[in-house]
């Protein structure tokens, strides 16, 4: 078994190409070619929770992969933590060996801002130029760049409660990137003048609010990915276009647990998973006017699909540390 920590996953999985292995495994599983479910369960404690999430790549011999992470937001400031942590359990669905332990942080980032740009790239506008991003993080800087992959951004507006934090994310990236980035503590000017808005933040509450909205635009509404958070007003999914990345586990955990809940909407008025978007099962955009909304709760068939990925450049590139979970050599996991 390989051990794979954060240096491997980042010096092993561009942003490109995790793009390309979630997009490949969402249209899998719109193809019902996965045999099982992928699956999530959640545990909240003071200060935080844990969630494992659950998935298998591949039919017969493929990917098993479980992933463990805790998320507590007030670490960074209480402790010098990250917020996320965790780690992955790779196996092998053919005789159920264990073949992997790798970092989740870096796959975590990863998987879901290459979720948010394969909907982008699917429906946000072909002319889409200007970026909000709301919530400064690792997020936030894998979400411009993997956006970055899908669109000809030429401008980004940078917001945080936190302005100072903002600044830094302009400061930072604005050379790597190769756009102008202004940070800005004007949260609904930011939004009402961008084609792309991604919310990236441990809210549970409201802040992007239907006077926000204007015509076209595309939001990736990533923060509500657990019970009680929340990021939008209910009503802004009624008024917009709703695109789950799995529809079943939104209505529980992302943005669509509220509209619900305020009786706005019910699962049936969600337009489709994004694995039937692009599949080509649903349309996407069919006109300049429509908003879309991503309801980005993060599956497990991202985790799996990149985790393989990781794993399968590790055996080229001889990277990792191999274990032994029975302390009699490798022949013996």
């Amino acid at each position: 078994m390989l051990f794979l920590d954060r240096q491997d996953v980042i010096a092993l999985l561009p942003i490109a190409d995790c793009i390309t292995a979630v997009e490949r495994a969402f249209t899998a599983h719109a193809a019902g070619e996965l045999p099982i479910t992928p699956g999530v369960l959640g545990a909240h404690v003071a200060g935080g929770g844990f969630h494992i999430k659950t998935a298998v790549l591949g039919s017969g011999s493929g990917y098993f992969a479980a992933k463990i992470n805790a998320n507590f937001p007030g670490n960074p400031e209480r402790h010098g933590l990250p917020a996320i942590q965790g780690m992955i359990g790779l196996f092998d669905t053919a005789n159920g060996r264990p073949l992997a332990l790798l970092d989740s942080i870096e796959i975590t980032t990863l998987r879901t801002a290459a979720a948010s740009a394969i909907a982008a790239r699917n429906l946000a506008r072909a002319d889409a130029s200007t970026l909000a991003i709301c919530g400064y993080g690792n997020q936030g800087r894998a979400h411009l760049r993997a956006l970055l992959q899908v669109r000809k951004l030429r401008r980004a507006l940078a917001y945080d409660r936190d302005p100072s934090r903002a600044e830094i994310f302009a400061r930072e990236m604005a050379p790597e990137s190769g756009i102008e980035i202004a940070p800005t503590d004007n949260l609904a000017a930011a939004v009402q003048d961008c084609d792309i808005c991604v919310t990236c933040t441990p809210a549970r509450g409201a802040f992007i609010r239907v006077e926000h909205l204007r015509p076209g635009q595309f939001f990736a509404a990533v923060g509500a990915d657990s019970e009680g958070k929340q990021e939008f007003e209910p009503e802004v999914l009624r008024r917009a276009i709703v695109v789950a990345d799995i529809v079943t586990q939104a209505v529980t955990m992302g943005e669509l647990q509220h509209a619900i809940a305020a009786g706005l909407m019910t699962a049936a008025d969600v337009h489709a998973d994004l694995g039937q978007i692009v599949s080509g099962q649903r349309p996407g955009r069919t006109s300049e006017d429509q908003i879309f909304i991503f309801d980005s709760t993060g599956t497990a068939l991202q985790d799996v699909a990149a985790a393989a990925m990781v794993y399968e450049r590790a055996l080229q590139a001889g990277r990792g540390l191999k274990l032994s979970l029975t302390g009699r050599g490798e022949s013996g996991v």
